[in-house]
């Protein structure tokens, strides 16, 4: 049977920060990384971002090499704990107008989806959180021994997203004529671009731009802006002040 769906990114969109970032800080607390690794390869591309001066994305992608090449060889059963430490204590911290769709969603019978780039395993607990239908992350790929290989299948870019999407689509049999999607940066352009009712959640000026030179997403999607306690719905026509 035919169903309707709403597909959410996470990092941004729900979670007001990264759990990758998050769970970074946490692997150095437990010395799993060397807090020199933060300092050698990361802090300067974080404070220019702190700053406004820097990118999010590019301190993101920094912080992702580091990552992955410090869990290889280290086995999912230990990460898997401090992962669930950082969804205990960044769970809640989300943006309220995006915790208020999911449940909208849930009490319609609607299917709720989680599609992000941060880990799997931070992903699927992020999942169980919120009880949504299905969810996932970047694939962080273990050998025989469960220990990880540094070896991933990325999830924060909008092609690795659509053969996600189309998969969830088949096996759900889901009508996109009626279904809802959640983002916030040009990672997720097809998961907005594939559904009737498109929601960019505080979006990024990259994202911003593409919608405005757009014209079948500039004209059905809505724009949501949450700061403090108040939460703005704008047109797509709204003016930025670089």
């Amino acid at each position: 049977m035919a169903c309707i769906a709403a597909f959410f990114d996470i990092d941004g969109t729900l979670y007001r920060n990264s759990l990758m970032i998050q769970h970074f800080k946490k692997l150095i607390k437990y010395e799993v990384i060397e807090p020199s690794e933060w300092y050698a390869h990361v802090k300067n591309t974080y404070s220019k971002w702190e700053s406004r001066y820097g990118d999010f994305e590019e301190y993101l992608e920094e912080l992702a090499t580091v990552y992955i090449d410090a869990l290889k060889g280290v086995n999912k059963e230990h990460i898997d704990f401090i992962a669930s430490q950082v969804i205990k204590i960044n769970g809640d911290k989300v943006y309220k107008y995006a915790r208020s769709r999911i449940e909208w969603h849930k009490k319609r019978k609607h299917k709720v989806f989680f599609i992000s780039g941060s880990p799997d395993f931070l992903v699927d607990k992020m999942g169980k959180k919120y009880g949504v239908t299905e969810c996932k992350g970047s694939k962080y790929v273990v050998d025989k021994n469960n220990n990880f290989t540094g070896e991933i299948i990325r999830m924060w870019d909008s092609v690795n997203k659509q053969k996600t999407l189309d998969a969830l689509v088949n096996k759900y049999s889901i009508k996109l004529d009626s279904s809802y999607s959640y983002g916030d940066t040009t990672g997720d352009i097809s998961m907005l671009k594939m559904v009737r009712n498109p929601i960019a959640i505080n979006p990024n000026k990259e994202l911003l731009f593409y919608i405005k030179n757009d014209t079948e997403l500039y004209e059905k999607i809505q724009i949501i802006v949450e700061r403090k306690d108040i939460i703005y719905k704008l047109n797509a026509n709204v003016q930025t002040i670089d």
